[in-house]
């Protein structure tokens, strides 16, 4: 009898145990997996940070990272493949340790996230993440916006919960894609990078994005992270910061691009209005030439990424209305004292003076560094088409 009730009472236990697992949290299962979060660099492409998935497995004794922001340097026709928006990231798996040496040796800040799922739901992670990281599965087109690195943990997490979960708001109502990067962009003092992102990029960047969309940054996946729910169940079960930062970083810079053609915008309204010195004709002349080839260049490389690339975001864009690609078929123009070239500059004047009175009700945010170049554009189409006596 005694020998019966030891044997139902260890059925029993084990089979109340394997209730707990099935159902239960990270502490009950031999999977832990966790979201890390990691600071911005120095480099452009990691201004905006970092994100990957770690899996601890305990019976396995591994501990593994799944990153789907890897490409390869060595890509034949890399450089062009990524400006023109087709090369291909892929998902790699390594060793959390050699994950942990990068980010110390860059100085950089990863903040861990444990998720609050269960066995089954980790399992299903577990195995989308390993057939993913297949050779025949690992490839992946990649958009900033809609398809990166961050992205793809959002989605494959979402993919894997089985309960329906829902996020706080972690925007304000409004916010765009453009906001969120200029944020990034501004604490970092990259200045004159948001410049020319803002002048490639156009007036999808704008749109008003949801919770879900804002998360194509690591930061505000975190948030969003943060801020999800099952009913009374969190996402997130543990936060901490796992390696400090040591990165310092400042954001304050005499030299942004609107004071730099503030600056040269002034220079040159001077030296227009007093055009009988030799030196500033001839200097006049030469300033012409070049600034709009430069101009026209711009246009060009604008509609090449409009036109000529895979990137959505580069579509649609208003910096066309000053940086007109026929520019450079002006400059090769011989002279300025055709009639026909005067013309070509009084209607320059009035459609960059229109641009101006509509600037700030563009639905493409400009940037304010293309003030004061917008302002070179009309004075000095004013004076070479002689509208001014």
């Amino acid at each position: 009898m005694k020998k019966a009730v030891i044997i139902f009472s260890c059925f029993f236990l084990s089979f109340n145990l394997s209730a707990q697992t099935d159902s239960g949290s990270y502490r009950d299962c031999n999977l832990r997996i966790s979201l890390l979060t990691c600071t911005p660099g120095t480099e452009l492409y990691s201004t905006f940070g970092h994100s990957a998935l770690r899996i601890v497995d305990s019976i396995a004794g591994t501990d593994i990272i799944y990153n789907y922001g890897t490409f390869d340097f060595d890509d034949p026709g890399f450089y062009t493949k990524f400006i023109r928006g087709k090369l291909l990231y892929f998902v790699s798996v390594d060793e959390f340790v050699n994950f942990m040496a990068e980010y110390q040796y860059e100085k950089r800040g990863i903040t861990e996230q444990t998720l609050d799922l269960s066995c089954s739901e980790k399992k299903k992670l577990v195995n989308s993440l390993a057939e993913n990281a297949k050779e025949e599965n690992k490839y992946y087109k990649y958009d900033f916006v809609y398809d990166n690195c961050t992205t793809r943990l959002r989605d494959i997490v979402a993919a894997a919960a089985s309960n329906t979960a829902s996020t706080k708001n972690i925007i304000p109502r409004g916010t765009t894609f453009r906001n969120l990067i200029h944020e990034y962009l501004n604490k970092g003092g990259q200045y004159w990078s948001k410049f020319g992102i803002d002048i490639l990029l156009g007036v999808p960047l704008d749109k008003k994005i949801s919770n879900k969309e804002a998360m194509f940054l690591p930061d505000y996946l975190l948030k969003g992270f943060d801020s999800t729910a099952s009913g009374q169940k969190n996402l997130v079960d543990e936060k901490k910061i796992i390696l400090e930062p040591a990165l310092k970083f400042s954001s304050k810079m005499f030299f942004t691009p609107f004071a730099v053609f503030s600056i040269l915008f002034l220079l040159i309204a001077v030296f227009s209005f007093m055009p009988s010195l030799g030196f500033t004709k001839i200097f006049l002349k030469v300033f012409d030439k070049v600034f709009f080839f430069f101009c026209g260049i711009l246009g060009f490389l604008i509609l090449f990424m409009w036109f000529g690339t895979d990137h959505p975001t580069c579509r649609n864009n208003f910096n066309l209305f000053w940086a007109l690609p026929i520019h450079l078929l002006i400059v090769a123009v011989p002279g300025w004292k055709k009639e026909w070239i005067k013309n070509y500059f009084k209607i320059i004047f009035w459609l960059t003076a229109a641009l101006l009175a509509c600037w700030f009700f563009l639905p493409q945010q400009m940037n304010n560094g293309l003030l004061p170049i917008a302002g070179i554009i009309l004075v000095r189409s004013l004076f070479i088409s002689k509208m001014h006596k």
